[in-house]
């Protein structure tokens, strides 16, 4: 167990930790020659199970808030250390906001110095002390009156934080490793080390990670758990990390630098999250106010997007996305606390919802709803909900990295939810079975409406139809709804044109007649056929009543219109596909390589190779013609 003391500055914390432990947690000079406590200090006791119980001293001078902040995070325990001759301080107020922002809600409170004073005024400080508390995590919590200068109350404070460790149920070992680093120090003959709480998962000797944001690999050379030798470290202690890798020296190390596993390795500058304001702020928090951010240890500037409304009122919880002045790591669940921009008030604080929110239409009500499905601790509810609001579906990459799940969780997880599940590159996007179904529905519909409109085209293309139905949805998941609708025969496919099985357009007879004379042409030069103009004056015909003629085919969908005038047989584009699709897949399909292997110019080959992209054939980037993706698909 970790216990983090709390207090105003000194009412006797780092004395207390030393009458518990024997440890003097002032470690630096600065700290002995001043008498208070400056940066974070550290010391361990043996439990008489063989366990060993640590403490996390904080510094109670205001303008160290911040150095008790990167301390208070992750601890499990909370010891309010309060001086009965003082009674409540301002800090002890402002500490005690901050472990209730935090979510602490096991903890006793030290009553120091009680030799110092009378009977009757530990009784006035114990009920000064109960109603400070009162609304908080800690209402209720024992207190006990301690001296650490004659060892008064000691031994009873000991017993209780024993049997604490005893009780302490012991923290899932699931997810990826993480620990965040608050202090980083060499040591000769051994190297870095950096020391921190573990906030999820398990590491051992030997294990690569990342540093992050700073993105260096690093391996794990020697491990002390809770001040001990170890080959492990896991969830809930203090770890002492001895890391080695290219670059790494305690100059790259700041503190609130994570070490964590690859897969965690996504620093953000945007947090959509839940935040309160404090009851006791006097005015309310509005949209776009620059704070100080602490999460983990770090501290970042940045700014309040208040996503519901202008303004977050004195003691109410509301939505909002941080938008942050540099990068960090943060996952789903994360405590954070917010600070007025000179860093020297506490605003609020919370949790993160969504590491991953979106830039725009972070206000829009399906936005909204979805973060309301991130609100609870369970990650099966969670998903179950955000597959029930989210019409384009959820990518299950992004999702399991918000919660920190090992691929294993998450196919536990994917396994035991109803959901139609949608392969996308390296990721997937998961859809309920009734979102599913809506957008089949959907699809149809659209078919029937534009037959109904354009009657004498036959269909429409796959990318096409894309935008007119779903026009948020991936292509990945728009081809998987039209290659099941194809399976099951809800719609039909004519070459590019996907169209209803009951829907079909003829030519007229004569009609016919020219098509058979104008077809051998086009046959006849398949990679570069004739134009209109010119198959209109080798047969004879009017040019304007020619070019009428292959429209309406196009509609038919026995030829193509790859440019201007320019218009290609069913076959031709399908065997041109054929070759894009190699060449594709061989990683060579540019502009000058295709018009090499189909014998046509440079324009020409651009021409095609543009048209595949506007019918959804290919997904490209314009960047001298060169395709960067090749995630093609047959109509």
């Amino acid at each position: 167990m970790i216990i983090g003391t709390a207090g105003h500055i000194d009412h006797g914390k780092t004395a207390l930790v030393k009458a518990l432990t024997g440890v003097d947690a002032d470690r630096l000079k600065e700290e002995k020659a001043r008498g208070i406590t400056i940066d974070l200090g550290y010391a361990y006791t043996p439990l008489p199970n063989g366990d060993v119980l640590g403490f996390v001293d904080v510094p109670g001078h205001e303008k160290f808030i911040h150095n008790m902040l990167a301390g208070a995070t992750g601890i499990d325990f909370v010891l309010l250390v309060v001086a009965a001759d003082d009674g409540p301080m301002p800090q002890t107020r402002e500490h005690l906001h901050i472990l209730d922002l935090l979510g602490l809600q096991r903890g006793v409170v030290a009553l120091t110095k009680a030799d110092r004073v009378s009977a009757d005024r530990l009784e006035a400080v114990r009920a000064d002390i109960a109603a400070l508390l009162l609304g908080t995590g800690l209402q209720g919590s024992d207190i006990y009156p301690v001296s650490a200068l004659t060892g008064s109350g000691i031994p009873a404070l000991r017993e209780r934080l024993e049997a604490e460790a005893q009780a302490l149920q012991q923290r899932s070992a699931g997810g990826h490793f993480r620990l965040a680093v608050d202090r980083c120090f060499t040591l000769s003959g051994i190297g870095t080390v950096v020391t921190g709480t573990v906030f999820s998962g398990v590491v051992t000797v030997g294990d690569k990670l990342v540093m992050s944001p700073s993105n260096i690999p690093v391996r794990v050379r020697s491990i002390h758990a809770q001040d001990r030798p170890a080959q492990t470290g896991v969830a809930g202690q203090r770890c002492a990390l001895n890391l080695v890798g290219p670059g790494l020296d305690k100059a790259s190390v700041a503190r609130g630098d994570w070490v964590l596993a690859e897969p965690l390795n996504a620093p953000v500058t945007r947090l959509d999250a839940q935040l309160r304001v404090l009851a006791s702020e006097d005015k309310p928090l509005h949209h776009w106010t620059p704070v100080h951010i602490h999460l983990g240890a770090t501290d970042v500037s940045g700014r309040v997007s208040v996503l519901e409304g202008e303004v977050v009122a004195p003691g109410m919880d509301a939505l909002v996305q941080l938008v942050l002045d540099k990068p960090v790591g943060a996952l789903h669940g994360d405590r954070f606390i917010v600070r007025d921009q000179s860093a020297s008030r506490t605003l609020g604080g919370g949790r993160v919802l969504d590491s991953f929110p979106p830039a725009r239409g972070r206000r829009t009500p399906s936005r909204i709803e979805l973060l309301r499905a991130l609100e609870t601790d369970a990650p099966a509810e969670a998903m179950q909900a955000m597959l029930q609001a989210s019409a384009n579906g959820v990518d299950l990459r992004r999702f399991a990295l918000n919660w920190n799940l090992r691929e294993d969780e998450a196919s536990a997880l994917w396994a035991a939810l109803p959901m139609r599940k949608v392969e996308e590159g390296e990721t997937a996007i998961g859809f309920s079975p009734t979102v599913w179904e809506t957008l089949r529905q959907r699809l149809l519909d659209t078919l029937t409406a534009e037959h109904a409109r354009v009657p004498d085209m036959l269909g429409v293309d796959r990318e096409r139809l894309r935008r007119m139905t779903a026009p948020m949805l991936s292509r990945s998941a728009f081809l998987a709804l039209t290659d099941e609708s194809l399976a099951i025969g809800n719609i039909k496919a004519s070459g590019l044109w996907l169209h209803l099985p009951g829907h079909s357009v003829a030519l007229l007879a004569h009609e016919e007649k020219l098509w058979a004379k104008v077809c051998p042409l086009l046959d006849a030069a398949p990679y570069q056929p004739p134009r209109v103009r010119d198959i209109a004056n080798v047969l004879d015909v009017d040019e304007s009543a020619m070019r009428l003629l292959l429209q309406r085919l196009a509609r038919l969908g026995d030829v193509f219109q790859v440019a201007h005038d320019h218009f290609f047989t069913r076959g031709s584009v399908t065997a041109l596909a054929t070759i894009a699709r190699q060449l594709a897949q061989d990683d060579l399909l540019e502009a000058a390589v295709f018009r090499d292997r189909i014998g046509v110019g440079r324009k020409l080959a651009i021409q095609i190779l543009e048209f595949f992209d506007r019918v959804g054939f290919t997904r490209r980037a314009r960047d001298r013609h060169k395709l960067r993706h090749a995630d093609l698909f047959t109509g």
